[in-house]
């Protein structure tokens, strides 16, 4: 596995508010986000499941309805085809891991 510094990589736009730096392998995407306090992610479903990690900050995220304040640490589990939403309660740094590899992140 080659070594790879997040700093040089290209940054996308998620959404507004929802900067990303992507790692893409031959089965998942990491997605490693920095969000700014009060920016809101839609509610949406894909296919993927999901692994979200708040490594900074606290992030609010609803789950079928139910909204989770995350904090540094904490790890939810999103899975496939669930309806969900966040908040930036704060400033944030996220990392959410996809299985499998999101193309249209590509």
């Amino acid at each position: 596995m080659p070594l790879i510094n997040l700093n040089d990589l290209p940054e996308k736009i998620l959404v507004a508010g929802y900067h990303a730096k992507l790692i893409h392998t031959s089965n998942n995407s990491f997605s490693f986000v920095d969000v700014k306090m009060g920016n809101t992610l839609p509610l949406h479903a894909h296919l993927h499941q999901q692994v979200s990690v708040v490594l900074e900050g606290e992030f609010e995220l609803t789950v079928d309805g139910v909204p989770y304040l995350l904090k540094p640490g904490q790890v939810f589990l999103i899975p496939p085809h669930t309806p969900h939403s966040g908040y930036a309660v704060m400033d944030a740094k996220l990392l959410d891991v996809f299985y499998p590899e999101r193309e249209d992140y590509k």
